[in-house]
């Protein structure tokens, strides 16, 4: 949810800026030499997924469409541009009624993708598409590298919830976008109130080691804390003897304790010791929760520990190891002249060194077998073979310049939950390995 759907003012900046110098240079010879209103298709999409990740995770996609809505030259753009003489004057007066008015197509967020999944499909004239790669790019790699990580995490945790706690560990501005991501992969709550507010995202939070040493006991500082926020609360029980603050705890909350927290230690064996002394001490009901430097792996290993939920931080808003997608933003495809009928001619680069790319405007299916699991992702740039007509991939976003897509953050988190539902069981194996299903282009 978007603060202005609570029918608060919001200060939308211009996104026009979040782009690279030479995409500004690129459209001013393009201008000049009569090549800038070409049609022209661009796609989204990467090579390879990270070493060793069986898939990738669309995440993102509503911030994307908030960019673009957003990408306007304004006056002080203007004047930053025309100080820089980051371009010419005809160029200026171009970019002053930029509005962009051209087509998205894309993977619905939440949808996962593999390698040569034409995860974005840009298309108008090549000086309106030009301009937007930089910033569709940042955003597309930071999210879904974040919620690919948030993927595996909630898999490892099967019906335990995740909270997300990065904020610190990340920019300020990253942090919410980072949330929004993690909430798409699977987490349930986040610990950023930024988030929260922006999107929706439930939020939870307590105390932290501060607040028992600011006070002359532990005793002193659950008192405090329970007195305050109930005795549904989580007491924080490892600042100093674990044994002693869980049975200082349930003295002063009962056996109704909400929850504790372990944020250091042997977590597996710390976590069975402590869900002993509970249950000893009568609060079989009272959760617990850890924290402290978890990602999958960790989180996997804790499966058979007496847990109720987790809480991460570093290594989910760094990707968990991948904090980028290595996406790429490249023209497939452009007319053969300036006349609107003039027909689309597939282009593509074919340098050597790994980085070629296939040409032509494409779609993409999802092709299933009689169980209804994914067996491969299919791209081409023909007809649409009938078998795979009810299984394209690629959904409108933006027609004509108009956001024609806009939906609850929730419904992409619940697409996420179905796609990958949808894979083979060894989609959400640890261990490494390729993509779980190949991609076959026709």
């Amino acid at each position: 949810m978007n603060p202005a759907d609570l029918g608060l003012p919001v200060d939308v900046p211009s996104t026009a800026l979040f782009t690279d110098h030479y995409e500004l240079t690129m459209l001013q010879a393009a201008l000049a030499d009569g090549t800038a209103h070409r049609r022209s298709v661009f796609e989204v999409f990467t090579r390879r997924l990270p070493e060793g990740r069986r898939y990738g995770v669309v995440a993102g996609t509503g911030r994307v469409l908030d960019a673009v809505e957003n990408f306007r030259f304004d006056g002080a753009v203007l004047e930053f541009l025309r100080e820089r003489a980051v371009v010419d004057m005809r160029t200026l007066d171009w970019l002053s009624s930029y509005r962009f008015s051209g087509d998205i197509w894309g993977y619905p967020e939440g949808e996962v993708y593999f390698p040569g999944s034409p995860v974005l499909r840009v298309e108008g004239s090549f000086a309106e598409c030009v301009l937007l790669e930089t910033v569709i790019l940042s955003i597309l790699n930071h999210d879904s590298a974040i919620a690919a990580a948030a993927s595996r995490m909630a898999s490892a945790a099967g019906d335990r919830p995740l909270i997300e706690m990065g904020a610190r560990r990340t920019h300020e501005l990253a942090a919410v976008a980072a949330a929004r991501a993690a909430y798409v992969g699977g987490f349930t709550s986040t610990s950023d109130l930024a988030a929260g507010f922006r999107y929706g995202i439930p939020t939870l939070g307590t105390s932290a080691h501060a607040f028992t040493l600011l006070h002359d006991t532990e005793r002193d500082a659950f008192q405090a804390q329970v007195a305050s926020l109930g005795k549904g609360t989580t007491l924080l029980v490892d600042t100093y003897d674990v044994a002693e603050a869980v049975r200082t705890a349930v003295e002063i909350a009962g056996t109704s304790l909400g929850a504790v927290r372990i944020d250091s230690g042997d977590l597996l064996l710390v976590a069975h010791r402590v869900r002993q002394q509970l249950d000893e001490l009568g609060a079989k009901g009272t959760k617990i929760v850890v924290t402290s430097d978890l990602d999958e792996y960790a989180i996997a290993s804790l499966a058979a520990a007496p847990v109720d939920a987790y809480g991460v931080g570093t290594q989910l808003v760094t990707g968990s190891g991948h904090p980028t997608c290595s996406m790429v933003y490249k023209l497939v495809a452009r007319a053969a002249s300036d006349d609107p009928k003039a027909p689309l001619v597939p282009v593509a680069k074919k340098s050597t060194g790994g980085k070629t790319s296939v040409g032509g405007r494409k779609w993409a299916a999802r092709r299933t077998d009689a169980d209804g699991v994914a067996e491969a992702e299919v791209v081409g740039t023909g007809p649409v073979p009938q078998a795979l007509a009810g299984k394209q991939l690629l959904a409108p976003l933006v027609k004509g310049g108009e956001v024609v897509a806009r939906e609850p953050l929730e419904a992409a988190r619940q697409r996420h939950r179905a796609a990958r539902a949808g894979l083979p069981l060894s989609a959400t194996q640890l261990s490494r390995g390729e993509a779980v299903i190949p991609t076959e282009y026709v």
